[in-house]
Parts: C-alpha cells; structure tokens; sequence
C-alpha cells in the first residue's frame, strides 16, 4: 500500500521523487539501455526560441517516441499548458521573449499543484548561483547547454518515473478520501459525509432561497429478511436497495446510508409537494421487482419520511431530519410500503430523552413496527 500523501502535492515535495528516480536510472542504465527507452505517444512540451536547438531537441525528442508540442516564448508555452493538461513533461528554455523561462517556472508552481508538471530548464548559464535560481523558481531539473542527448533522455526518463509515483500518490490519496466518506457496504454517503453535504446544501439554499429537501426510507421487515435468509443475503439486499434508490434521485441528489436498513436522501432546490413524488418514486422502485439472491428471490418494500424547507422558515439540518424520521414513523404505523410528508405535528417532534443527541428519532414505544 503507497503511503497517504495529503492534499495540496507541492514541487517542493516532487525533488525527493526526482532525486531518487534520477539515480536509479543512473545507477543502472548503459548508451545500449537507453538506446532502447521510448516514451510511446507521452507529450512533451518544448519552448525554445532559437530555431536550430529548437528543431534538433524536437527531432530527439520525435525519435524516443514522444508527441512533441513546440513554442518559441514562455507566454505561448504557458498557453500551451493551460490548454492541455495531458502535458506534463516541459523542457523550458531559460532566454525566451515575452516570458522567460524562470518566470515560466514561478507561474506553473503558483498555479494548481496537479496535475505536477516536471520542467527541465535548459540554459547556455552554468554558474552554480544560476543553477540554484533556476531550481529555486520551480525547475524539477537543470542541463546546461549544448546538452547531451543520453543525458537528457536518461533525465526525461527519470521525470516520467516521478510524473508516474506522483499518480499512484494522489490516487492512494483520493482513495482513502473516498473510503472515508462512504459506507463500505453500499458505495453510498456515509451519515457523516451526507449530514455535512446537508449543512452544505442549506446554506447553498438560503442564499439562493431555495427548498432543501430530507428524505429518510427505512425497508420494511429488514429483520425478518436476515432471520430468514442470513446476514450474507441481507447485505445484498442493501446493495440493490441502494442502488436502486440511488437510480431514483437526480445526479446532484445526495443519497447516503445512515446505519443498518435506514438510508437518507438530500434533495436541493426541490419543494416539498415534488419531494413526495420523488418518494413515492423511490417506493416504486425498491419494491417493483424482488432481489435475486443465491437463497432465492427475496421481495423488498420501504417506508419514507419527507420534509422540507419550505415547510417551516430557516429550518436546521436537525429539525429536517427529526421531521423525515418522525413522518417516517407515521409510514410505519399506517401500513408501510409508502411515503408520508411531514405534518406540522412531526415538525414538533423530539429527540428521544434516552438519546439527547440522536439526530434521527427512533420510537420510544410500539416496538413490534419494524
């Protein structure tokens, strides 16, 4: 497993990269290695001003295999990346009108930090004071020219190798992003990622005075499925429930798992008379067709709670959710396999004294309503 690496992967952390994929290549590479390295259909962004040098590197760099994209200034180069985030590899003359290649550097590290573009800057200067400044704008690398061609291959390699471990990094990294803010089980929301994305959409909804939405489905007699089939086909159960319901809302709709059998969905911009067509949508569709399962068919029903914004002025993320949960307990009591609008009886609903800080409402009492 790569190691976490945290958001914001800076030039500054790329050099440790460098350095190392720099000395393995060294370290093990001969002239009768690298005549066989290509970099098959990689692009490369070449800015040089002087014709000759430009059109030899481009004939180099032609022959290993890359697609090679040329500019004659820095202001063009700059242009270049910003039109092609496939360019990731950039060899920048130092001297160059309009923009020269240090302030090429500075304004690629000002800008995003992925994704990482690797810059070997090319100058005629070899004082170490100029290395150091050509470095210290955000160069990955340095060759001083006439440069020699293994040389610079060998370094292209060595970029690619860093271009490729940055890669593996930010997705590790957005791996365990995603882990954390979803439930294992069914890919959905997890109850601390969908209770953020609500207090997000509140807020989005009241500077635009527009309706937020709660929606809370619990399936119907969940217990009874694992008593009767097993946990293994309860668990699928839920996967196509999810699935299912997730299928039933818009693309923008957030729809999250908040423990066992009870889901939440989170409904911008949407009133609470479109709300409960969207339920009665969602009732449709968990129900329409059993869930096949190695121990056989196994039919699915759920029961949904709905409230909105537009019920009651400047409602928290809380009373929404206490409203659904409580309109969702009424879809308990009065048959199931249906969805129920919050009255303002539900909106008056409270947190169980058991359970002073439960966000959703869970009956005190008739407990055989499953």
């Amino acid at each position: 497993m790569l190691p976490f690496c945290p958001p914001g992967i800076g030039w500054f952390s790329i050099k440790p990269l460098r350095s190392f994929a720099v000395r393995s290549i060294e370290d093990a590479a001969s002239e009768s290695d690298l005549s066989a390295i290509t970099e098959s259909g990689m692009k490369i962004l070449l800015a040089d001003d002087e014709p000759i040098a430009r059109t030899m590197l481009e004939h180099w760099l032609t022959g290993w295999g890359y697609e090679v994209v040329a500019v004659r200034d820095g202001e063009a180069a700059l242009n270049a990346l910003a039109a092609d985030q496939d360019l990731r590899l950039a060899i920048i003359d130092w001297v160059m009108p309009k923009c020269d290649g240090i302030e090429v550097c500075r304004k690629i590290r000002s800008g995003s930090a992925e994704p990482y573009v690797y810059v070997v800057l090319l100058t005629a200067k070899d004082d170490k004071s100029d290395i150091i400044q050509g470095l210290d704008a955000g160069a990955d690398d340095y060759l001083v020219k006439p440069c020699n061609p293994l040389e610079l291959k060998v370094r292209l390699r060595a970029g690619r190798r860093v271009i490729e471990l940055q890669e593996q990094l930010v997705a590790a990294r957005e791996a365990l992003r995603f882990e954390a803010m979803h439930d294992s089980l069914t890919g959905l929301l997890n109850r601390g990622a969908t209770l953020e994305q609500l207090s997000r959409e509140l807020v989005r909804g009241s500077r635009r005075s527009a309706p937020v939405t709660v929606v809370m489905a619990d399936l119907d007699h969940f217990k009874a499925i694992n008593d009767t089939f097993g946990h293994a086909t309860g668990d699928i159960v839920l996967r196509e429930a999810s699935r299912r319901l997730k299928i039933g809302v818009r693309a923008y709709d957030s729809v999250g798992r908040l423990g066992g059998e009870e889901f939440i969905a989170v409904l911008p911009e949407c009133e609470a008379k479109v709300g409960l067509q969207v339920a009665q949508r969602l009732c449709r569709l968990v129900s329409e067709s059993p869930v096949v399962t190695p121990a056989g068919k196994v039919p699915v029903t759920v029961s949904i709670g709905i409230a909105s914004s537009d019920q009651l002025s400047g409602a928290t993320a809380e009373e929404l959710m206490r409203a659904a949960d409580s309109a969702l307990y009424q879809a308990k009591h009065t048959g199931r396999a249906r969805a129920v609008l919050a009255t303002p009886a539900d909106w008056q609903a409270q947190a169980p004294v058991n359970d002073p800080e439960a966000t959703t409402l869970k009956p005190l009492a008739s407990s055989a309503v499953l």
